[in-house]
């Protein structure tokens, strides 16, 4: 999946070194409890929906933006979940901190599938039958969003 023009343009001047960048996820629930998860396109992993906000978009606005081009599910954001950082090594050697802001979001529409760039595959997980291998901070934004009303962690 190639970069934003935005993360191109910041890269040509600071290559491979630490870049701080903004992003948003989702822990989207349907009407029976199911949790959307998809198989990333990059490393293989099943996770949670995730992405960059891009300059000038809001948070919740990225993040309905990312669910739709990554998994075709429609989304409303219900709360805010939590705010934290993290920092990621990509195969190119590219090294990003993210401050990443995650929600609860509802499946409102559209049809599970994936784009074949971003997500290879996509599908609905009870809470008890999570695939192997998630993330540990996918695992700790899904125990955040599992009461609709928990107050926002802050890491």
């Amino acid at each position: 999946m190639p970069a934003s023009p935005y993360v191109t343009r910041l890269r040509a001047h600071i290559g491979h070194d630490l870049l701080l960048l903004p992003g948003a996820s989702a822990v989207v629930r349907d009407d029976h409890g199911r949790i959307l998860l998809l198989r990333r396109g990059d490393n293989g992993k099943w996770s949670i929906p995730a992405g960059m906000i891009e300059p000038g978009e809001q948070p919740a606005d990225a993040i309905v933006r990312e669910i739709r081009e990554e998994t075709g599910v429609d989304a409303e954001v219900q709360r805010v979940a939590g705010i934290a950082t993290h920092q990621s090594l990509y195969p190119n050697g590219d090294r990003c901190q993210y401050l990443s802001v995650w929600f609860r979001c509802r499946a409102v529409g559209g049809t599970a599938r994936p784009d074949g760039d971003e997500s290879l595959e996509v599908g609905w997980f009870t809470p008890d039958t999570l695939p192997p291998g998630l993330d540990q901070r996918d695992l700790m934004r899904i125990e955040t969003t599992a009461a609709p009303d928990a107050p926002a962690v802050i890491l």
